[in-house]
């Protein structure tokens, strides 16, 4: 999305401690999920088409875990409708600033706006599109539900949820396959043994996965009628939600 400096987080022997979102990690961003997570450019178009076809004249549309803020950008290429706000929420101050400094250098024309809050504890309103990009597998997995509940309940018919998450496998040796290829992935963009390990174990915990059919099940269960996994590299799936 914009120049960044090189993800060099992990590359020398560090005290271990847990993941966190801070000013260093914003400052690599770009870099690190580019390298890190397979077809990421590829997910971020399609929201951009997804955009085009489901956001609503007058309705707002909720990037939950901002980030940086791709897909907030992404929204508002892709819409062309009238009256919509796009909303971007991330509980990182780190992310929030660097964020606000990447829309006022983008040309867009769909009114963006942020906000520093845990987006366990927003309400939405009135929303076409809602993306959770790579986000709900921070959030502790006994408050998934509840905040997917809250989101269906603030969408419009036909709006849709677009959820990417990195999964876990139910066969222990698809399991690991999949492990050791997004593993050969990240060697292949640079990062070294020492890089992948230290990376790993601080997101142990904090990042927690989940299967497909779990986050399938989930949503169905939630109410959502057109449920499906539009797109799967390796250990990372992208899904989409309809309400009728």
């Amino acid at each position: 999305m914009v120049d960044s400096n090189n993800d060099n987080l992990f590359a020398q022997p560090v005290i271990q401690s847990p993941f966190q979102f801070d000013d260093k990690v914003a400052a690599v961003f770009p870099d690190m999920i580019k390298r890190s997570v397979p077809g990421y450019s590829h997910v971020l178009h399609n929201i951009q088409l997804l955009a085009s076809r489901f956001i609503q004249p007058n309705s707002k549309c909720y990037d939950l875990g901002c980030s940086l803020g791709a897909v907030c950008l992404a929204m508002s290429y892709g819409n062309h409708r009238s009256g919509v706000e796009i909303i971007g929420v991330d509980n990182s101050s780190a992310m929030i600033e660097q964020c606000q400094n990447n829309i006022d250098s983008f040309k867009h024309t769909t009114p963006i706006t942020l906000l520093s809050d845990d987006i366990s504890q927003i309400t939405c309103e009135n929303a076409s599109m809602v993306v959770l990009n790579y986000t709900l597998q921070f959030i502790d997995p006994s408050l998934r539900i509840q905040l997917l509940k809250s989101i269906f309940d603030a969408m419009l018919p036909g709006g849709i949820l677009v959820i990417s998450e990195k999964l876990i496998f139910r066969d222990a040796n698809i399991n690991k396959l999949m492990i050791d290829l997004h593993h050969q992935f990240k060697r292949e963009n640079g990062y070294s043994e020492l890089e992948i390990s230290q990376k790993r174990n601080a997101l142990e915990n904090v990042l927690v996965p989940e299967t497909m059919e779990a986050q399938l099940k989930r949503l169905q269960d939630i109410g959502f009628d057109q449920v499906s996994c539009w797109n799967q590299q390796l250990n990372f799936a992208s899904f989409i939600a309809v309400k009728s």
